[in-house]
Order: structure tokens, then C-alpha cells, then sequence
């Protein structure tokens, strides 16, 4: 089969497209034909080498954290899925980036029948990342007021429709090029970071999803009213002020749940949420697919087209 592979840490340019056996599922996984396969910021961040340790990468590796293909073979202990699922998930340790791939089966769902194989590629790490945040870590409640930073961007696009999902009112920023998205997202206010502080708009709010870090993440601590929550992609939030505002705080990390993506596939169904796919490359493209994330400035999201549309 055909992957996108890397023998080394480095560049995007040290991915290479080669020919490498299929695998094989275990008893606890699906094979899936991949159809599409979307490109996040950890990606490069895998490349580089910099989640060696943490999560136990190794080399060669095959990028690709979200995938939407069908089911071709499953193990004997599978109890959800079966061959000719169209389905789609986040496959933990990557892979996504070729012809096949193997997942466990709480690692995808049924796939959203409201989208195609390329738009639900698009879903699968930023809405689970922002569900997860949302839902799980702040438990946000109909009539909460959230703040996202980074509201046009791969997570905090489905931030911004799970919080209004959610029966929340929705404070988002973004650049000047993104503030009608903003609006079609459903953010109440729109905030163009370029030409306003948001801390002049956001105001006791209950919860932040920052994606940002830095800077942002220091001048997030006191729009949050006590009792709030700061939730960061990129780092852990400051205790110390944390306990100055007396505030809450917490770094997310995603992690695969089949359970997610069936509540998700359903908001999406409903019309609730929708992805935003800004660009639809070919598979042979994946080193241009990884130097527009190592960027951090993609709008939405890139999706590689691995294989055509089944028919029917």
C-alpha cells in the first residue's frame, strides 16, 4: 500500500510517499480503507520529534491523526463495528496518511451521514479536543459565558459551535480575515485580536480555551470570574494565578472515544456543528499539507483525498 512515511525527525520535507506493507488488525481493531485524512498542528510536532518520549513515537512513522474510511477486515473481539462501516476516528499513534490503516474500536464511530469522506476526515482531533474541554473539563452550562481564543482555527471552529451547542453565550477571537467566520460560526461576539484587546470585551466570563499560550494565556487568567476555569492547549496554566484570581485551571490533552464521536456525528447530523475545510489536497501532497500546519494560521482545516468517494 501506499504511506506517507518519515525515516527521520526533522522538516516537513523529510516526509516521502513509498510503497509499505498493509497491516494486519489484531484482535481488538478495525482495518480501514482510508478515504481522507486531515492535517493537525501536532503533526509537525510529531515530525519533530518532540513527542518521542511523551507518547512513545518511533521511527519510521506514518503522520495522520484523523481519518475517515471504511471498515475492509475486524478482529474476532470486535463488537461495534463491522466490514463495510463507513466510519471515521482518531487512530492514537497516527497512520492516517496511507491507503490503510488499523484502529481499536474505541478509537472511531460511525461517520456522520450528513458529510462526506473528506469533511468527516476533517472532524475527528479538533472537535473531540473541544468537546472534551468543553464537556468534560469545564461542564459548560446553558446561559455560561466562554471566551475562544483562536476561534477560526482547527479546535477552536468547533469550540465555537459546541459551546452554542451547548446553550452557551460565545466570545471568540480572531484575525480580521476571519471575523465573518466567526459570526457564521455562531460566536455572539467577535473579537479581531488585531485591533482590539479582548480583555476589554470579555468580562467574567466562566470559562477560556486557549490554544495560544503565551502572552494570551497570561492576559486570559483575569477575564475568568472566580470560580471559573482557564483551559489551555499549549501549556499548563500558572497556579500562582491561578489561586491570585481564584480561578481553575487545566491542560487538555485529546484522547480517542468512540462515545465522543457518536455524541459529535449526532450534533452534526442535527445541523449543529458543521467542519470547515478550507483546502482538499491529494495524498501526494503531504509535505505542502505539513508546512501550511507548521505554520499555526490554517484556517479550518486541510484534508489529504487519499482515495475516491465509494459509490452509493
Amino acid at each position: 500500500m501506499r504511506a506517507v512515511v518519515a525515516h527521520d525527525y526533522g522538516a516537513p520535507e523529510v516526509l516521502k510517499l513509498e510503497q509499505v506493507p498493509r497491516p494486519e488488525p489484531n484482535d481488538d481493531e478495525a482495518l480501514v480503507r482510508v478515504i481522507a485524512s486531515s492535517v493537525n498542528p501536532a503533526d509537525p510536532l510529531t515530525l519533530s520529534g518532540k513527542y518521542a518520549k511523551e507518547f512513545g513515537t518511533h521511527l519510521p512513522l506514518i503522520p495522520g491523526y484523523d481519518i475517515a474510511g471504511v471498515v475492509e477486515k475486524t478482529g474476532t473481539n470486535l463488537t461495534r463495528l463491522k466490514v463495510g462501516d463507513a466510519v471515521y476516528g482518531y487512530p492514537t499513534f497516527g497512520g492516517g496518511w496511507a491507503d490503510y490503516v488499523t484502529v481499536k474500536e474505541w478509537e472511531a464511530a460511525k461517520k456522520p451521514q450528513s458529510l462526506n469522506f473528506v469533511e468527516a476526515a476533517a472532524v475527528p482531533m479538533g472537535a473531540l479536543t473541544a468537546w472534551q474541554a468543553l464537556v468534560d473539563v469545564a461542564k459548560l452550562q446553558p446561559g455560561q459565558t466562554i471566551l475562544i481564543h483562536g476561534g477560526s482555527g482547527g479546535v477552536g471552529g468547533f469550540a465555537v459551535q459546541i459551546g452554542k451547542a451547548r446553550g452557551a453565550r460565545v466570545i471568540a477571537t480572531a484575525s480580521t480575515a476571519n471575523q465573518e467566520l466567526l459570526k457564521q460560526l455562531g460566536a455572539d461576539v467577535a473579537v479581531d485580536y488585531t485591533k482590539t484587546k479582548f480583555e476589554d470585551v470579555a468580562k467574567d466570563v466562566d470559562a477560556v480555551l486557549d490554544p495560544v499560550g503565551k502572552d494570551t494565556l497570561a492576559r486570559s487568567y483575569g477575564v475568568v470570574k472566580k470560580g471559573g476555569i482557564v483551559m489551555s492547549l499549549v501549556a499548563r496554566p500558572d497556579p500562582a494565578e491561578l489561586e491570585k484570581h481564584g480561578i481553575r485551571g487545566a491542560g487538555i490533552s485529546v484522547h480517542a472515544d468512540a462515545d465522543d464521536l457518536t455524541e459529535i456525528a449526532q450534533l452534526i447530523d442535527a445541523g449543529k456543528i458543521k467542519p470547515i475545510v478550507t483546502e482538499v489536497l491529494p495524498l501526494t501532497d503531504a509535505v505542502k499539507a505539513q508546512q501550511q500546519a507548521a505554520t499555526h494560521h490554517t484556517r479550518g482545516k486541510v484534508v489529504l483525498r487519499v482515495a475516491d468517494e465509494p459509490r452509493g
